[in-house]
């Protein structure tokens, strides 16, 4: 019954790169994807998006150094992080709306439907 389950952080120095991932139960051509991230005392980042054509959008501090990515096959969700920052440090989310007419997949002001539990990532220098 779990839709979104992610996995894959840990600690990784400065400069590092770390892959995240999300299992799901879901079709993805049919759902936008967005990974989210989120510190204690601060709300909830959506970082990165993608569409079941492939289209993507980032936030400008992740833009060159995070790629997400997915496999509809494997039904999976994956951000790749390269050069890492102690600012990147975070628990970070995965989560899953209905795709839109519009195809608009950016999260701002949306509601999602699934989300996982989390996975944590820490950067140190």
């Amino acid at each position: 019954q779990t839709q979104l389950m992610e996995s894959g952080g840990g600690s990784v120095q400065t400069g590092g790169s770390l892959t995240v991932s999300c299992a799901t139960s879901l079709y993805l051509g049919l759902y936008c994807m967005t990974w989210f991230r989120q510190v204690p005392g601060k709300g909830r980042e959506g970082v990165a998006s993608i569409d079941d054509n492939g289209r993507v959008t980032y936030i400008d501090s992740v833009r060159v150094r995070f790629t997400i990515s997915e496999d509809e096959g494997q039904k999976n969700l994956y951000l790749r992080m390269n050069d890492l920052r102690p600012e990147d440090t975070a628990k970070y989310f995965c989560a899953a709306r209905p795709r839109e007419f519009s195809g608009d997949c950016r999260p701002a002001g949306k509601r999602f439907t699934y989300w996982g539990r989390g996975t944590q990532v820490s950067v140190s220098s």
